[in-house]
């Protein structure tokens, strides 16, 4: 259990780093574009509680992996559906946690005007993405995914 904690906080400092960089080329790109609006308001509170909140919501998701002895990252599709832990409030924690609130707020911290408009055009793919995995998902595991997805809402 505690290796599987430690396996998923390690796992999770790569999204917290991902989210940095978005966040940096979304500051870069208000250089270029100059565009400075948000960064006269100070955003870092909420942006480091949404960065906190990713985090910890990630770290739980993917601890549920591991303790299924489960990847997080795969080519192929899982062998079992996660009903559990984050995943009876939200169908998509790991995107939840990672391209919401850690890259959102990382982007509020830096006070990036443009990478606010990146992290929802991002948001917008992945839902594009979420909605072909849940095609996916519905004929592998039929039933039990239609009343799952039923239950739960696809973010929040």
């Amino acid at each position: 259990m505690v290796i599987n904690l430690l396996k998923s906080i390690l796992h999770n400092i790569g999204v917290l780093a991902a989210g940095f960089a978005f966040a940096l080329l979304g500051s870069w790109l208000d250089i270029v574009f100059k565009i400075f609006w948000i960064q006269f308001m100070d955003l870092t509170v909420p942006g480091a509680i949404l960065l906190a909140a990713g985090f910890t919501l990630r770290v739980w998701a993917t601890f549920d992996f591991y303790q299924r002895k489960m990847k997080v990252i795969v080519l192929q599709p899982q062998t079992s559906l996660i009903t559990t832990g984050p995943y009876r409030y939200s169908r998509n924690p790991l995107y939840l946690g990672g391209n919401v609130f850690i890259f959102g707020g990382a982007v509020l911290m830096l006070g990036s005007t443009c990478g606010l408009i990146l992290t929802v055009v991002n948001i917008l793919a992945v839902d594009f993405m979420i909605r072909r995995e849940e095609k996916q998902l519905e004929k592998i595991f039929g039933q039990e995914f239609i009343d799952y997805k039923s239950r739960v809402r696809r973010w929040i």
